[in-house]
């Protein structure tokens, strides 16, 4: 490991010029995992791995470049600590990220639960709207950076502008919030949407890749094949969950109100609401339309 980064417990080399940067909290929300490039110039892939982290890296080798994967706040925080380099945002990244007040609104899909996200997840971490990117890339796009070769993989269901990298010359898979976490898949947002999320994690699922490195795990060498089937069985998980609720007639708000998924751990409990009535709500739409579940005057019961 060159770059004085050896003397750094929470950085491990990958491959030749390709880091690994554990976040703060084990890489877990609010916080996510970082990837570092080296070479001829320092690129930093996502900035929520907590403000002293980046300081100290950018102290040892200063950071040239920042890419953030999606915008969601646990992997855009703290990017105005390099708010003077090189930025490099998705091409789908609306321009709500310029307004905070915007952006919970994204986030939330209404006024109050917008509110609600600012003061939890905007001001309460510190969120500061980011600015007009120096660049931007899309899907297939080749990124020379560091000393890899990243191609971008646009990766929507989880949010629009979610997107993976695959690193041509290692073979190298960043997954990003593909995270085999044992919640299982996020689609909390209004933007978010379960079968497109199903059909991104198989996309990904069979690319040429060696090493598997996610927003919120450490990395796994090799295909990783159980923790892909682990995680795309989380969709059906969530289906039964729900489906089991529906009996007898249930309203979205009394399935939420069970907090089947979160289970009352978010501290802002119009967020909660919010969050899961969203989640629920997609699942339902699924399981009427597929027969599995009834819907009558806002009750929705298994058939």
């Amino acid at each position: 490991m060159g770059m004085g980064f050896e003397e750094i417990d929470y950085i491990h080399e990958l491959v030749e010029d390709f880091y690994f940067v554990q976040g703060n909290g084990r890489g877990l929300f609010p916080y996510c995992n970082g990837y570092l490039l080296t070479g001829e110039e320092t690129v930093l892939i996502d900035t929520g791995i907590g403000e002293g982290k980046i300081r100290e890296i950018d102290k040892k080798s200063r950071i040239d470049v920042v890419i953030i994967t999606h915008s969601h706040p646990d992997h855009i925080r703290n990017w105005d600590l390099l708010k003077d380099r090189h930025l490099l945002l998705p091409q789908q990244t609306p321009d709500a990220v310029y307004d905070l007040e915007l952006l919970g609104q994204r986030f939330a899909g209404t006024l109050e639960g917008g509110a609600g996200w600012v003061e939890v997840f905007g001001r309460g971490l510190g969120i500061l709207p980011l600015r007009e990117p120096d660049g931007r890339f899309d899907d297939g796009d080749l990124l020379k950076v560091g000393g890899a070769e990243l191609e971008a993989i646009h990766a929507p269901g989880h949010l629009d502008d979610h997107y993976c990298f695959l690193d041509r010359k290692s073979g190298t898979l960043i997954t990003t919030d593909i995270d085999f976490s044992s919640f299982g898949p996020w689609y909390c947002n209004p933007e978010a949407d379960i079968e497109l999320f199903q059909a991104t994690v198989e996309k990904v699922m069979s690319l040429p890749y060696y090493r598997v490195c996610s927003s919120h795990k450490t990395a796994i060498e090799g295909r990783a094949i159980r923790e892909f089937e682990a995680f795309v069985a989380g969709f059906d998980r969530h289906k039964r969950t729900v489906l089991e609720l529906c009996r007898p007639s249930m309203t979205v708000e009394e399935i939420t109100a069970m907090s089947p998924f979160f289970k009352g751990r978010i501290p802002d409990g119009v967020i909660q609401r919010t969050f899961e009535g969203n989640m629920i709500k997609k699942i339902l739409d699924l399981l009427v339309r597929d027969g599995a579940v009834e819907e009558s005057e806002g009750r929705f019961r298994r058939v």
